[in-house]
């Protein structure tokens, strides 16, 4: 089966009559209303707040097909079997169904649809730890019932069965959902273990013979301030399964790349390297596949490689791209890539970089042993400036007689990596997740500046889309010129006299058509299921929209606009601010709008 039939054939088999899931729609690459995180990661990020215990417009059932990008993936694209792009097939149970049905329905999936021989599949389930939470018997028990024989069944501890935004229990934050997991993992028998990964293969083993395909999350915990596990109100299920990799079991490849959707893309790339997919070879062209890919998503979606947030992962992807090829030509031209990728984005920044590559192998070339004591550090930082792969630093700089070690070099990114993981968090403690009461005040109030904007710009305003911290809110809109202080003047005016007016915020859920009908406004360009919720303001707004809200607007206080700017072609941001926020905050905001 190709792609996309094993995609057609999941959605069918959980939509038909015997299970009975409603199809939700895929969400943006780039959320629109989560300020968690930079891209979209799984199919969960939109279930959150139902998968904490609020009711879907859709119901118990739910099922789709998500595309996801993960960043922190990057530096491992190269092998058999990692990309930063994949599209993520999920479904879940809201209070519904638990372990029994999702694991007999996966296997049933995987041996009676996609027709996978039962003795290339083992399964792993969650040990246990002496603290929190006790070993999985039930999915033990439940394997064992479907023909498992014990010695397939593998059981491994939180870094390898447990699943949360966050981590391990021990490393989640507070108000962060989880659960033990249970996964599927497919045995490449043509593939030899290699012993530098363990003198034992097993289904975690990263010698390439082991692929996971399937990881079933139960959800059933949030951590709480004081560090223990609070049972949610229900037990939901939250698998999610990849499609690329399901593809490499039916196509019995254990080579991604060879699948149906990427071998189109190497071949061209060979035909424009006038390079074979071979030897050293295959790694810097499966990370030009993947790279190239996920971009082009990128770029569909409106975004620009920049030096900030998503812009920057974009930048990274397209540089690092033009590296590879660099190794593999010698030489990189603006229009070295127009075969394989026609976007004029991905090429003007090829342009751009193309001189910045120059001088990256010029500072290359500057290193001096006797100067720069700490060759891993050196390479990081040609890493980090150039988008240098480790192998062309070790490959230039061990020729100057350094002595490189990639291990120390892991060690040096660990470190920064780290530092970014607990900017994440600290991004996911402030962001409008964390549901404080700051947040809730801001985000009721961007529905009521959307309102205000259509009154005094035009109906042409649409949201695209929005940031919320407990300090500030962030909005970006469709509008082409920038705001007079007139227009943001009457816009202030507006939103206060709403607040004032102490409006009533209710929430109905109804038919997403008949939503729109009615005038309620959405997110412009983003796909909605069927039944959505929509809260209306008393007469003044109405938003489709997921919450949470105040329950009432005078609980706002007031707000103030502080900033302005260009977020794209024919895109405006405004920033403001809660009225009743303190002076300090302010006064460093409006410092900052003075000098941009």
């Amino acid at each position: 089966m190709d792609t996309n039939q094993i995609r057609q054939a999941y959605l069918d088999f959980f939509t038909d009559k015997v299970r009975n899931h409603k199809k939700i729609p895929s969400v943006s690459l780039v959320p629109k209303d989560d300020p968690t995180t930079l891209f979209t990661g799984s199919g969960m990020q939109q279930l959150v707040p139902y998968l904490k215990g609020k009711s879907h417009p859709m119901g118990k059932r739910l099922v789709n097909s998500q595309p996801c990008f993960r960043a922190e993936d990057i530096d491992e694209v190269g092998d058999n079997r990692h990309t930063t792009f994949f599209e993520m097939l999920g479904n879940w149970s809201l209070g519904d169904y638990f372990k029994e049905d999702q694991l007999t329905w996966f296997w049933e999936f995987l041996t009676k649809v996609l027709k996978l021989p039962q003795d290339k599949l083992y399964v792993s389930v969650f040990q246990g730890d002496k603290k929190d939470v006790p070993k999985d018997e039930d999915s033990i028990k439940i394997w064992k019932k479907l023909g498992i024989p014990e010695k397939r069944i593998h059981s491994y501890p939180a870094e390898k069965n447990w699943w949360s935004r966050g981590g391990t229990p021990k490393n989640m934050p507070s108000g962060i959902i989880g659960g033990t997991t249970s996964e599927v993992f497919f045995e490449f028998t043509q593939v030899d273990h290699d012993p530098k990964f363990g003198k034992k293969c097993h289904p975690n083993c990263d010698c390439g013979r082991f692929i996971e395909i399937g990881n079933s999350v139960f959800m059933e915990y949030e951590k709480q301030s004081d560090g223990s596990l609070k049972p949610l109100p229900k037990k939901n299920v939250d698998f999610g399964g990849g499609l690329e990799r399901l593809a490499m079991t039916t196509q019995n490849t254990s080579d991604m790349f060879q699948i149906d959707i990427f071998k189109p893309i190497i071949k061209e790339i060979e035909n424009v390297t006038a390079q074979k997919y071979e030897g050293k070879n295959k790694s810097a062209m499966r990370i030009i596949a993947d790279h190239l890919r996920a971009a082009t998503f990128m770029i569909k979606e409106g975004l620009e490689p920049s030096n900030k947030q998503q812009g920057y992962v974009l930048r990274r992807l397209i540089r690092r791209s033009a590296v590879k090829f660099r190794q593999l030509t010698g030489e990189l031209k603006p229009d070295s890539f127009n075969k394989i990728i026609n976007e004029s984005v991905f090429t003007d920044e090829i342009k751009r970089f193309a001189k910045s590559l120059d001088k990256g192998f010029k500072e290359s070339e500057k290193f001096d042993p006797n100067i720069h004591v700490d060759a891993n550090l050196f390479a990081f930082n040609l890493f980090q400036t150039y988008s240098f792969p480790f192998e062309v630093s070790k490959e230039i700089l061990e020729k100057k007689g350094a002595k490189l070690d990639i291990d120390k070099f892991n060690k040096i990114f660990k470190s920064h990596r780290d530092l970014s993981r607990t900017a994440s968090v600290g991004m996911f403690k402030g962001g409008l997740k964390d549901q404080s009461g700051a947040s809730i005040k801001l985000h009721t109030a961007t529905h009521l500046l959307h309102q205000a904007l259509r009154q005094v710009l035009g109906d042409h305003v649409k949201q695209v889309g929005s940031n919320i911290t407990p300090e500030r809110l962030r909005f970006d809109f469709t509008h082409s010129d920038k705001l007079t202080d007139d227009q943001v003047d009457k816009i202030t005016t507006i939103i206060n006299k709403q607040i004032k007016a102490d409006l009533k915020v209710t929430s109905q859920q109804m038919d997403y058509d008949q939503a729109i009908k009615t005038g309620a406004l959405a997110f412009f360009g983003e796909r909605y299921p069927d039944k959505v919720t929509v809260y209306s303001i008393n007469n003044y707004s109405q938003e489709v929209c997921a919450g949470p809200h105040v329950s009432s607007t005078a609980e706002i206080g007031g707000v103030r606009i502080i900033k302005q700017e260009s977020s794209g072609a024919n895109k405006r941001r405004i920033y403001a601010v809660l009225k009743n926020g303190t002076k300090k905050s302010a006064r460093q905001i409006k410092t900052k709008t003075r000098k941009t």
